[in-house]
Formats: structure tokens, C-alpha cells, sequence
């Protein structure tokens, strides 16, 4: 048999790439001259590689059967020539050896079987056996050609080693890892799980507009477009927050959505400007309420990951106030320090960075996500926040200089934000207005004031709480990822 990728260098040149191509584009030319659809329509009844080895686990070493099954994935290895071959096919749920013969197939089958390119998609029909190797194996008693591949695969014992090829082309590094497909499959699971978990407790899935008018529902700086039809600009949202609480008015009560936002940020190991979110509001509930189903939904989602993590996620979760944390961490009082200049020489005096533009809201956050984010690597909630980062939570029902708001934190991480969820539209207009201000001296991450959400707090909303968790971190965290690159299919890349 001539020589096949198995015997390219894991690297080849430009010219030696050149070469492969031509020859795969050879082979489709030769097949279709000889009367051979190389991209047929269908093949149906296809059964899953991991179902048909898992049925037969208990088959001894040299053992047959008259099982017979069909079975389609792609081309990855290939040994042996002369009467007999033996082939690797891999599909999304494993890898199957294939064993060809001459006597079987015939010489012209067998012989076109076995020139096939690494990375071309097959389908096979045979009965199942063991050989007296132990191989689980499936007897190729007819095949049909499902797809030419017109380019090398990865090399196959290293995969795709460069780690921006894996980003722009996930297609690859699926195609060559099992370990790439099972992460993925994995954050299938958890969305589901999450899913799951809000359906069981009563709460109805939704969908809001993600083109909006007026973007909302945090402070961060949005993607602009142009509808044409319109003659207006729209806003990529940047939360579902906002629509979602419209519906707690319109009497939905419990609702959901999973799904993407957009904020035109920086681009971290912990931050893609398109992200996945679940936000969950409910009636009648508060922020406690919010901590407790937040504890669960982790749990259910860690259950359905198979997380066996070091860090234990079950409820209940440690707590801590805002306040509190930075103080024991920096020494910094914040309640003490309420104005910008007083904390900024405070954190001065300790040695402390003081971005020099950020307001009294901005250093706060700077302490936190510095000195105090790093250090919780357990389940935690931080509780209660100054009103000033938080336009849209209710204030303290024991210090009006706080909201009831909490964010949780796992292994140095923010994962979920939530609040008791401010309902007195007189407040919620007040707030606005400090936002717009806030926008008039220079701060692009300010809430847009939103007379259209205003009306619909007069309309009179019942106690809510809501909570947004992230799923692409907790993703990160369930699998055991650092970069929100590794759990996202396509991340956003530079040019």
C-alpha cells in the first residue's frame, strides 16, 4: 500500500501541504469518474459507536456475533494491507476499530477502502466481534463514502497544538480531541441541568428582544447597529434584565432566559464581549431567596457535570457583607470613607493603586475585584452594596446607605449577581437621573434613563428578587477551565 498521512511529519511545509491538497482533490476527481458520489444526500440508521460497544462489553476475547449494525464518523487511522485491514472510526461518542477483508468486500471495495485519506467520512454496515486481542471491533461487510475530505486532518497523536488555531478553527481541535468534545458536551449537560432545575421549581423560559431600542440592565458600554427599514439605532443588549422584570409586572411572576448578551468591554481570560447568561427573577421573593436557589442551581449543574472538583459547592454557601470584606482584607473602611477623594487617599495611604478618573463607585469595584476577589476561592456570597453601584436594587431594609444585592464568587471568580430588586419607580427615576449625570461627566458605562421601563414600574411590580449567573463561568468552573476561551465554541479573536 503507498504511503498515507501516517507517515507525514506533524508539521508539513507550505509546499508539502500544497502537495496533500492536490491529491485529496485527485482522489474526488477519480471517484466521481468512477461513478461514485463523494457527497451523497443521506444515511440513515446510524447507530451511535458508544451505544454499540457499551451493548457488548461483555463479550469475551475472540468472540463473534450476527449483531449487526450501522455505523458513520470520520476516518483516523489505518493499518495493515494485502487480504485484511483494520481502520479507526471515530463519531461525537467514540472510537470503533473496523475490521476489512478482501474475502468480504472484494478486491475492488476493499482496495478503494483502504486509499481513502485520513479524515474522510464513512458509513459501515457489519456484525460486531472481539478479537483475541481483546479490540472490540466491528466486521466491515459493506461501506459507503459519506463525505470527501479535501483536507488533512490534524496530526493525530498531537491534535491541534497551536492554541489560537483551536479558537478560529474549534473544528479542528474537536475533530482531533475527545477531550475537546467531551468539555463541550459537558456545558451541554449544564445548560441543561440549569434548565431543568428552573423548570422543576415553576419558573416559565422566555425570550426578549436582543436588538433593542434602549439598552439596560447593567452599566457597560454597548454594540450599535443600524436597522435600515427603521432608519434607527439599535443596541445589542447587555442584560435581559430589564424585559424580564416587565414581565414580573405583566403578572409572569417566575420567568427565565438563557442566552447571549453583548457588552463592548475588554477581552480577558474571565471576559468574551459575547457571553452566555441565565437571569431568573421571582415575585414575592428577596436576595436570600435568590442566595438559596443560586446554591441549589450550582449544585444541580455541578451534578450533572460529573464535578469532582477539590472545591465543595454544596449549600450553604460562607457569607460575607461588601463592606466587611474589604475592610479585613485592605483595612479600608469604605462606609467610613463616602466620598471619592477621602477613599482615594485612604487607598493611597496603604500603597494602593487609585486609577486616577475612577468615581467612589469605580475604586470600590477596584478594591473588590484587586483584593478581595482573589481570595475567595470557596462558595461565597458578598453581601450588601453601596446604592452607588447598584441602580436597579432595592435599598437596605436596615441601612438606607446600602442595597440588598449580593454577588457570588467561586475559586477567585465572580459567577452570579443579584438583588432584591428595586419596584418604586419614583427611586428607579431618581436613579436614572444619577446615571445620566454620571454619562454627562465622562462615564460610558452608565445606564440610559428608560421612561419605557419607568411606566411599567407604575403599572406597580410585586417584591422580586433576581439573579444572573454566568454560564460560560460556570462552565469554567465545573470543568475545571481557567479561560472562558476554552468553554466558548468561536471566542471573539483579534484579526
Amino acid at each position: 500500500m503507498a504511503a498515507t498521512e501516517d507517515d507525514r511529519p506533524a508539521a508539513p511545509s507550505g509546499e508539502e501541504t500544497s502537495v496533500l491538497l492536490a491529491a485529496r482533490r485527485q482522489k474526488l476527481e477519480r471517484l466521481r469518474a468512477d461513478g461514485i458520489e463523494p457527497f451523497p444526500h443521506e444515511y440513515d440508521g446510524v447507530v451511535a459507536i458508544a451505544d454499540v460497544k457499551s451493548a457488548h462489553e461483555a463479550l469475551q476475547d475472540g468472540e463473534e456475533t450476527e449483531d449487526v449494525y450501522r455505523v458513520a464518523g470520520r476516518l483516523a487511522a489505518r493499518r495493515g494491507q494485502g487480504k485484511a485491514a483494520f481502520l479507526d472510526l471515530v463519531d461525537r461518542s467514540g472510537r470503533i476499530q473496523l475490521h476489512a477483508r478482501v474475502d468480504v468486500l472484494g478486491r475492488e471495495a476493499f482496495d478503494r477502502l483502504i486509499s481513502l485519506d485520513l479524515g474522510d467520512l464513512i458509513g459501515v454496515d457489519g456484525a460486531i466481534f472481539r478479537t483475541r486481542r481483546g479490540e472490540l471491533s466491528l466486521r466491515v461487510d459493506g461501506w459507503t463514502l459519506l463525505a470527501k475530505s479535501l483536507r488533512p486532518p490534524p496530526e493525530k497523536h498531537h491534535g491541534v497544538q497551536d492554541v489560537e488555531l483551536r479558537y478560529r478553527h474549534r473544528e479542528l481541535d474537536l475533530m482531533s480531541s475527545p477531550e475537546a468534545r467531551d468539555l463541550f458536551l459537558t456545558r451541554a449537560r449544564i445548560v441543561s441541568a440549569v434548565r431543568r432545575f428552573l423548570d422543576d421549581a415553576g419558573f416559565v423560559e422566555v425570550e426578549t428582544p436582543v436588538l433593542q431600542p434602549l439598552y439596560g440592565g447593567a452599566n457597560a458600554r454597548p454594540f450599535t447597529t443600524h436597522h435600515n427599514a427603521l432608519d434607527r439605532e439599535l443596541y445589542l443588549r447587555i442584560a435581559t434584565e430589564l424585559y424580564l422584570k416587565r414581565l414580573i409586572v405583566g403578572g409572569l411572576e417566575k420567568v427565565y432566559e438563557i442566552g447571549k448578551d453583548f457588552r463592548n468591554e475588554g477581552i480577558s481570560h474571565k471576559h468574551n464581549p459575547e457571553f452566555t447568561m441565565v437571569e431568573f427573577y421571582e415575585a414575592y421573593a428577596d436576595y436570600e431567596d435568590m442566595a438559596e436557589r443560586t446554591e441549589r442551581l450550582v449544585a444541580a449543574a455541578a451534578d450533572a457535570a460529573g464535578y469532582a472538583g477539590e472545591i465543595d459547592l454544596a449549600p450553604p454557601w460562607r457569607r460575607e457583607t461588601l463592606a466587611g470584606s474589604i475592610l479585613s482584607r485592605t483595612g479600608i473602611d469604605i462606609m467610613a470613607a463616602t466620598e471619592r477623594d477621602q477613599l482615594a487617599a485612604a487607598m493611597a495611604e496603604k500603597g494602593l493603586r487609585v486609577p486616577p478618573d475612577d468615581t467612589w463607585a469605580q475604586l470600590v469595584d477596584e478594591l473588590v475585584s484587586k483584593h478581595v476577589e482573589p481570595t475567595l476561592i470557596e462558595p461565597t456570597f458578598l453581601l450588601d452594596y453601596p446604592v452607588e453601584l447598584s441602580p436597579f436594587a432595592k435599598r437596605h431594609r436596615d441601612d438606607p446607605r446600602l442595597v440588598e444585592r449580593f454577588e457570588a464568587y467561586v475559586n477567585g471568580m465572580e459567577i452570579a449577581n443579584a438583588f432584591s430588586e428595586l419596584n418604586d419607580p419614583d427611586e428607579q427615576r431618581r436613579r436614572f437621573e444619577q446615571q445620566r449625570r454620571d454619562a454627562e461627566a465622562g462615564d460610558e458605562e452608565a445606564q440610559p434613563y428608560d421612561e419605557s421601563f419607568l411606566q411599567a414600574l407604575e403599572q406597580g411590580m410585586p417584591p422580586t428578587g433576581g439573579v444572573g449567573v454566568g454560564i460560560d463561568r460556570l462552565v469554567m468552573l465545573l470543568t475545571g477551565r481557567r479561560s472562558i476561551r476554552e468553554v466558548v465554541l468561536f471566542p471573539a479573536m483579534r484579526d
